[in-house]
């Protein structure tokens, strides 16, 4: 595939990808409340949706989401559900101050099947790759090797990303020493992760 073609197929990416949606807000929310260590089976499942996506767009299964319509809005609510219920958990938190334990953290199978709901329902990531994807690679032209330089690009751009704005907000975690700051932290995360639900749940 042709350099050019990966690097407007990365610029949109990026500018897709880097503006908040609700994964966004999902993630920052999850790490403002609990820290960074436990996120990354979230942030693995994410890329491997978005690969999902990409792959579907690109071997012109883009009939599979119309088709298969009820499952992945089953996926979609599901996934609404369990970020629903990890924001009553943030919002109830207990909160310890002068410990370096973080609260408990959730199975890691968890956390993954909850990033995987989350980006396959995500109909702004759904648009990019089926929509507005096909306007920037004639996907007709793509080859085995072309989907694999894609895929790489995709997750090259999705990694900058989102781990930029997993290490800013565990930055901003640090700065949270009183117990009414973590207090505050935890229902501003959870108010987050319930508006990344709701916007899930209202997108069409």
């Amino acid at each position: 595939m042709e350099l050019s073609s990966l690097i407007i197929f990365a610029g949109a990416l990026f500018v897709a990808a880097g503006s908040p949606g609700p994964s966004i807000a999902a993630l920052v929310a999850r790490i403002v409340a609990r820290g960074l260590r436990d996120v990354f089976p979230f942030l693995l499942a994410m890329w491997i949706g978005e690969a999902i996506w990409l792959s579907c767009a690109i071997f012109g299964l883009a009939f599979i989401a119309e088709t298969f319509h009820l499952v992945f809005l089953a996926v979609k609510y599901l996934g609404v559900g369990y970020l629903l219920y990890l924001a009553w958990k943030m919002w109830a938190a207990p909160v310890s101050v002068g410990q370096d334990v973080l609260p408990s953290s959730d199975k890691s199978w968890k956390l993954f099947l909850t990033g995987m709901a989350v980006t396959l329902g995500n109909p702004k990531i759904m648009m990019f790759y089926l929509a507005l994807l096909p306007t920037i690679i004639d996907l007709s032209a793509v080859s085995l090797l072309g989907w694999a330089e894609l895929t790489l690009t995709m997750l090259s751009v999705l990694i900058a990303v989102d781990l930029g704005w997993a290490f800013a907000a565990a930055q901003a975690r640090r700065v949270l020493k009183s117990a009414r700051a973590m207090r505050m932290a935890n229902r501003i995360s959870a108010s987050l992760m319930a508006g990344a639900a709701a916007a899930i749940a209202t997108r069409s």
